[in-house]
């Protein structure tokens, strides 16, 4: 059914590009008919119905490989020490399967104290959620119940970078070997350096002949900060490994603006590209290609990549598509999307030209406690139908119901409230 309702698009898609001079007119068309069938090929178009069958894969979402809504699960066999804050999982990598299970990599933090800010931090208490972390990693076997392995990448020695904190990891698969790309960190998060503000770090890599180890440092910079007033000059976060057409694709993340704890900063993603996994990595000259997004995840798809761009910037909230792996596009728009994705995504590294997509991965949640005093993130799964060959339509609806409860615990703060009762009061004093 699907591949016959693409056919009728496509026919009448080139029909509209063949026949343009002889539309219609508004005024002397019909009404637009019930059913697609009956739609002239000739007909002239709102700007909003000719961007459905021009810009989106299908008009309906229910035919549209790249939207979907997700579904969550919590994940078991981890332990967070009863949520007093000391303990904290988050920004998983992706998920790759090898020696007949699912690995994992993630930043983990175990410290005596809860995070307690930039001026209460010193060398054993953290300033932030991902200061003071190791990279650890855990196994599976349904990709639901985890056992914990332990550390992949320490803390190296002094002045290595990373030697306050290592962070926000990915993993690649390249020539039956693994590489761990991740933030490495020398200062504490949330302390003034250069303008660069809490978070200035650069890129660094660890590599293995095995997902188990023992992983070694490369002990330099594997993607170099651009040069003063660039965008990425102070900057590289969210290092995100692909394989395209034989080279190393990393998407990565930096800011435009002022970097403070405001927000002032623009979110945006570029891309670097290598012949092998240490380098050197070439920046491509359309940087930044994604204007959106604090915590993007992407993977191959068909012939080209997807991006589901989460929170910030003028397009989240949307699953992106780039057929050429550098101009994307809006390809749907959803919602609860998931934070700091790590997908499970069978052609990462396999440089397929015709890419299936993905259907689960795994996500984390900050403040996993509800009490931002003890500041801790914890691990969870998400699923979805991001995939060519699966087909569920439960997870293809737009109208997902959420408690009313939810809603009204977003309230109005108390200065907000405020300002709508001057608002009120001045209004009733002008119609006296």
């Amino acid at each position: 059914m699907k591949l016959i309702f693409k056919i009728l698009l496509s026919v009448f898609v080139i029909s509209c590009t063949t026949n343009t001079e002889k539309k219609t007119s508004p005024n002397e068309q019909k009404a637009f008919p019930l059913y697609l069938k009956n739609l002239e090929p000739d007909r002239e178009l709102s700007s909003a119905m000719k961007r459905s069958f021009e810009h989106y894969e299908a008009p309906r979402i229910l035919d549209n490989e790249l939207y979907t809504n997700f579904r969550y699960t919590e994940l078991k066999g981890f332990d967070y020490n009863n949520g007093d804050g000391t303990i904290t999982r988050r920004d998983p990598s992706k998920v790759i399967f090898e020696n007949g299970k699912y690995y994992v990599w993630y930043t983990h933090r175990n410290t005596a104290t809860k995070p307690q800010g930039y001026p209460k931090c010193n060398d054993t208490i953290p300033s932030a959620d991902w200061d003071l972390c190791e990279i650890w990693y855990a196994t599976s076997k349904d990709g639901f119940t985890w056992e914990e392995q332990g550390l992949a990448v320490p803390r190296p020695p002094k002045p290595t970078p990373g030697h306050r904190s290592v962070a926000t990891t990915d993993i690649l698969k390249w020539k039956g070997k693994f590489f761990l790309y991740y933030q490495a960190f020398s200062v504490p998060s949330g302390k003034p350096s250069d303008g660069g503000g809490s978070d200035a770090c650069p890129v660094a890599m660890s590599y293995s002949d095995s997902p188990d180890g023992p992983w070694t440092s490369l002990n330099e910079v594997v993607i170099p900060f651009g040069a003063k007033n660039e965008w990425d000059h102070r900057v590289i976060h969210d290092p995100f490994p692909l394989v395209h057409n034989g080279k190393i694709y990393i998407y990565y993340k930096s800011g435009l603006g002022e970097r403070d704890a405001n927000g002032k900063h623009w979110d945006c993603w570029g891309i670097a590209t290598a012949d092998s996994p240490e380098g050197p990595f070439t920046k491509h000259p359309l940087n930044p290609i994604i204007n959106s997004g604090h915590e993007t995840f992407l993977f191959p798809f068909k012939e080209g990549v997807a991006a589901v761009v989460g929170t910030d910037g003028i397009e989240h909230f949307t699953i992106q598509y780039a057929k050429d792996w550098v101009n994307f596009e809006v390809a749907s728009t959803t919602k609860l999307l998931p934070t700091a994705g790590g997908p499970y995504s069978p052609d990462a590294f396999n440089d397929s030209k015709n890419a299936d997509g993905i259907t689960w991965g795994l996500s984390h949640f900050i403040n996993a406690g509800n009490d931002w005093n003890k500041m801790y993130s914890k691990l969870g799964r998400f699923d979805c139908d991001l995939s060519q060959k699966t087909n569920d339509p439960s997870l293809k609806r737009s109208n997902v119901l959420l408690p009313n409860d939810l809603f009204f615990k977003y309230g109005l703060s108390k200065k907000q409230r405020e300002r709508i009762s001057k608002e009120n009061e001045a209004l009733l004093n002008e119609n006296k």
